[in-house]
């Protein structure tokens, strides 16, 4: 075996923010709190990885003690894919309230996203300090911008999940 990964479903730390994340047969997550005004922003919960996400932890450290010299890869949500689930209230393919809050309430998105950006680098470096010896990130519908909108609106905050893995030693 050249790796081994462990699975933990990217909208996991979604679930300590309190946007009430379930997942319904045969409908995939729904969140009953979406994020849709700063007012959603400032009412997120702050996350700590290790006691809020700890059963993610001890999955890691539990094969990582098993595993001898196989890696463990480790993985998160990008902030776009995570914040459109929040935003959106669960899975969608047009991202119409997603890109609503981006181009009519900046303020409001770079707020979202630097909180997410926090709790995922967070998050991140978590799974790392566990035993996670190389990470992805996952920007699922990051395809549903153009390159502008990438940069404008995404591109810094999943530039700092990419150096908090740095930070980690990956």
């Amino acid at each position: 075996v050249d790796a081994a990964i462990l699975f933990a479903d990217i909208l996991l730390p979604a679930i300590p923010l309190g946007v009430g994340l379930e997942f319904a047969q045969g409908e995939g997550p729904l969140l009953h709190n979406p994020v849709r005004t700063m007012e959603d922003v400032r009412k997120l919960r702050p996350v700590d990885p290790e006691t809020d996400l700890g059963y993610v932890m001890d999955a890691i450290r539990i094969p990582r003690g098993e595993l001898k010299e196989t890696p463990l890869i480790g993985f998160c949500g990008a902030p776009f894919t995570v914040a459109s689930y929040i935003i959106e209230g669960g899975s969608t393919r047009e991202f119409l309230k997603t890109k609503t809050m981006m181009y009519s309430d900046p303020q409001t998105w770079h707020a979202l996203m630097e909180k997410l950006s926090g709790v995922l680098s967070d998050y991140l470096l978590a799974q790392i300090r566990a035993g996670a010896q190389a990470v992805q990130v996952f920007d699922s519908w990051v395809g549903a911008l153009n390159a502008a909108d990438y940069h404008e609106f995404v591109q810094p905050y999943s530039r700092r999940i990419l150096q908090a893995a740095q930070q980690g030693g990956i």
